[in-house]
């Protein structure tokens, strides 16, 4: 009897030890199909965040999770047959990250599936997709990234950063229509003339939109958040640099190629989030109970390297406020 309950005490404090290490390990053979309805290719570092977020939760690839990437590549009309691919491979849960079309897309292709939505620049109460945000209701919940109130911010730092500037050129194209609209709601009160800059797809033509900037005389430009200006990058900085156009971006990576600045959502947050939406679906929670969060991390990037090209002194103001600073 003695000896029964000396094992059973251990057996006891072993299981209080493992406990904690196991907390996020999941049930034994139970694996899952996680489908990802993206505007371009799967891999950049935010992806790999989500990955890495999926793996402290205790989901591993290969183990008992499997990733069914669908990327449309920038051509948001392969989103319904993305989305239909998906929901035939019978996933467990499908995120719709960007655009509202990929949204749509995944909407149109089941109501029973858990959707996760980041949602870019729409906004998904006014457009039904949710009924809340603390219920959405449905099979939909996720994250609303803001993106219109940040090209507000984006345009005030533009203006902040050059006074004097008056014209100020932006680029958009049909994924970043609202955006526009936002901006243009933004610079009156701000005293600035914006010139509509719109690229059709494809292809774009770049060289002919910065061509108009310089015949419209505009001192500055703003290019806003989309995917395929993402893809960009490069080209549009090449092409602002030899047009003398001080040029914030809608995203990190603008700044990082060269741009003067970028303001945006932190990606790699973000896309831990969704992680944590894909892990409480898995674990039964059903998305019409799961509030719809808005960001908590922002990110603003200046280059001072290009600052000091264009002969720009950065507001101290804005100095402080970054989060990185390219030398």
């Amino acid at each position: 009897m003695r000896l029964y309950s000396v094992g059973f005490i251990a057996t006891l404090a072993l299981a209080v030890l493992v406990a904690p290490l196991s907390a996020n390990a999941q049930p034994p053979g139970k694996s899952f199909r996680v489908g990802l309805l993206i505007s371009l290719s799967f891999g950049l570092p935010a992806h790999h965040a989500f990955q890495q977020r999926l793996q402290e939760l205790g989901y591993v690839e290969g183990q008992n999770l499997a990733l069914e990437v669908r990327g449309a590549e920038g051509k948001f009309d392969r989103f319904p047959d993305l989305a239909a691919e998906l929901v035939h491979l019978k996933v467990d849960v499908i995120v719709a990250h960007g655009p509202e079309a990929a949204l749509r897309a995944a909407r149109g292709a089941t109501d029973t599936i858990p959707i996760v939505m980041s949602a870019r620049d729409y906004d998904p109460i006014a457009l039904g997709y949710v009924a809340g945000l603390a219920r959405p209701g449905g099979n939909i919940t996720g994250l609303v990234q803001q993106r219109l109130e940040l090209t507000a911010k984006q345009l005030e730092m533009l203006k902040e950063t050059l006074p004097t500037v008056t014209r100020v050129a932006v680029l958009w194209d049909d994924a970043s229509a609202d955006q526009r609209r936002a901006a243009e709601a933004a610079a009156r009160p701000l005293g600035v003339q914006l010139q509509a800059l719109e690229l059709r797809q494809p292809p774009y033509e770049l060289e002919g939109a910065f061509a108009a900037a310089a015949q419209g005389q505009a001192e500055a430009l703003l290019v806003l958040n989309s995917p395929l200006f993402f893809r960009q990058s490069e080209h549009i900085v090449g092409l602002a640099t030899r047009s003398r156009l001080p040029t914030m971006f809608g995203f990190s990576r603008g700044a990082q190629a060269g741009g003067l600045m970028a303001y945006d959502v932190n990606s790699i947050d973000n896309w831990r989030r969704i992680a944590d939406y894909v892990d409480k679906i898995l674990k039964g929670a059903k998305p019409a109970d799961l509030p719809v969060e808005q960001p908590t991390k922002f990110e603003l990037v200046i280059n001072l390297k290009t600052a000091k090209a264009f002969g720009i002194t950065m507001p101290p103001s804005l100095l402080v406020l970054a989060d990185e600073v390219l030398q």
